[in-house]
């Protein structure tokens, strides 16, 4: 596995005159423009800032405005992250096959487990036969339950996954991208060549806006994005057994509900929960700063295999201390005795011994919370990984002359 450094000699600034002819193009390949928006939005703005062309190929909901706000040039794709079946699945790659044959990207960057399948089949579709194939950099955000659910009708999609996902990073042109080391043995662990694994930990963090925030009290903790998986139901256990003890502590749900995810809590469920004494739904929140401002834990007893959770890298940048299952991602950033405590995935009585006891120590809620911003600032910020992708793209260019690398029309 190939650790890349931040501060690599291919991470250097690319000369501001590149001949608008000769510029590379870039195609991000993601299910929702929010998930763009929210996860690559860093990167693809250094992308474009050391002069590649850079388009978006999304299914487009609420921030098309944004994306093309940004200079990036905006390519619809119908298709959901589940429920599209075996129909929907031919469409879709039909239609990512037909955008790749017209915008001859030299790499395309497929962002989560769908589009590296969808991308990377289209992909050999497409350049099958040709030596001007397009660069791959497939990331894998963590490789959930799809590797991990024992459920039987997971385990019964197990070997095509795995076979899938040898097929589609195969190959001397590609590159995986793993956010921790466990999912880089794993994936090693199918055939993908060790050489051609990435470790660039984490989606990054804005550290100029999300900076420490006092410390409101301990008698508030939160859990994000409303999925089964996350351990949603069992902060609200650890909870109602705490308060069944007398401590008076609140959980903030905070996150909608998300009916394009097979996991997510309906919202019969989550008014339910809201109706409880010490349990608050928050619903939509525009800016996750303001559910930190009122809770002083960060809680995310996730009960699968994690990239590095996003909820956790934004907690501990504002200086939150972690409270989380132990789990690959999660144990990248939450680090026991240095920024916040690990607990067992489903153990609810450890989890309610973890609150309990950075509820009722305000110094070592400072000190948790002081290391994790540390953390934050010497290995998870955005700039961090925007110079490590960077790096990336000049090294898949390579074979193509470097950077800038002159586009070929014919394949």
């Amino acid at each position: 596995m190939v650790l890349l450094d931040p501060v690599s000699p291919l991470s250097a600034s690319s000369p501001s005159a590149t001949d608008a002819r000769r510029r590379p193009k870039l195609i991000f390949l993601v299910t929702e423009d929010w998930y763009f928006c929210s996860h690559r939005l860093p990167v693809a703005r250094a992308a474009r800032d050391a002069g590649f062309e850079v388009v978006v190929a999304t299914r487009v909901r609420a921030h098309g405005k944004k994306i093309r706000d940004e200079g990036f040039t905006l390519r619809p794709i119908a298709w959901r992250r589940r429920g599209d079946g075996l129909l929907g699945a031919a469409r879709a790659i039909s239609e990512i096959s037909r955008l790749y044959r017209n915008e001859r990207p030299d790499i395309v960057h497929h962002v989560a487990l769908k589009p590296v399948l969808f991308g990377g089949i289209a992909r050999r579709l497409v350049f099958a036969r040709s030596a001007n194939a397009p660069a791959s950099v497939d990331s894998v955000m963590g490789l959930g339950s799809g590797f991990s659910a024992t459920t039987t009708a997971a385990k019964l999609r197990r070997p095509a996954l795995n076979i899938a996902l040898r097929l589609v990073a195969s190959g001397s042109r590609g590159w995986v991208v793993v956010q921790n080391p466990e999912d880089g043995a794993a994936l090693a662990g199918l055939g993908i060549d060790a050489k051609r694994i990435a470790l660039i930990k984490g989606s990054g963090v804005d550290i100029g806006r999300f900076v420490p925030l006092p410390d409101p009290d301990g008698d508030t903790v939160a859990v994000s994005r409303m999925l089964r998986d996350k351990g949603v139901l069992d902060a609200v256990a650890a909870i109602r057994r705490l308060r069944s003890q007398g401590l008076a502590i609140e959980l903030l749900l905070a996150g909608p509900t998300d009916p394009d995810n097979a996991n997510s809590l309906p919202m019969e469920v989550l008014r339910s929960l809201a109706a409880e004494p010490g349990i608050k739904w928050l619903g939509p929140v525009a800016d996750v700063r303001a559910v930190w401002r009122r809770a002083a834990i960060a809680v995310l007893p996730s009960t699968y295999g994690e990239g590095v959770p996003k909820t956790l890298l934004e907690a501990a940048a504002c200086g939150r201390p972690l409270v989380s299952a132990d789990v690959p991602g999660c144990r990248e950033v939450v680090r026991p005795g240095a920024t916040g405590i690990l607990v067992p995935p489903h153990d609810v009585g450890g989890l309610a011994e973890a609150i309990a006891a950075l509820a009722s120590d305000p110094a070592r809620r400072a000190a948790l919370g002081r290391a994790a911003r540390e953390l934050i600032e010497c290995h998870f910020t955005d700039e961090i990984v925007a110079r490590k992708t960077l790096a990336l793209y000049r090294t898949a260019l390579l074979p193509r002359g470097g950077f800038p690398a002159a586009r070929e029309n014919s394949g």
